[in-house]
């Protein structure tokens, strides 16, 4: 099973336990060059996360932005947390999905392929794919 935990409230231990790790969070701070989210992560993502070696943790990452009001920023924190997490040695090449049906100009949520690291939703422009999306997204998982 999958246990969901407030990053606010994990326990450093109990992550490292962790064979994977499924992380997200909003992006908020838009055209931040980093703790884009203004959630608890942006602290935690350099304070507490630098303490961990995640070599040999699978990754996956989801997200949600607003692609129509931050086309230039549409989910970059989802870019901030995956790249935090690669640099500690986490295996991020799990959950990536396509780019297709979205609207935005840029977004650090992108690889060099042109997929989303991850998953990302926008529930102010397209809530109504969300649930499919979401779906969809753990079906892939549980294949990977």
């Amino acid at each position: 099973g999958v246990e969901a935990i407030d990053i606010g409230d994990a326990d450093i231990d109990d992550l490292k336990s962790k064979d994977c790790l499924i992380v997200g969070a909003p992006t908020w701070n838009t055209g931040a060059e980093r703790e884009r989210s203004m959630t608890i992560w942006d602290q935690w993502l350099y304070t507490e996360l630098p303490k961990l070696d995640l070599t040999g943790k699978k990754l996956a990452v989801f997200g949600a932005g607003d692609q129509v009001g931050y086309k230039y920023n549409y989910c970059d924190a989802v870019g901030e947390i995956y790249e935090c997490f690669m640099e500690r040695g986490a295996e991020g090449n799990y959950g990536k999905t396509s780019t297709d049906g979205y609207n935005y100009v840029e977004s650090k949520a992108v690889d060099e392929d042109g997929k989303f690291l991850g998953v990302v939703f926008d529930q102010d422009n397209q809530s109504e794919l969300s649930r499919d999306r979401a779906k969809a997204w753990v079906r892939q998982l549980k294949k990977e």
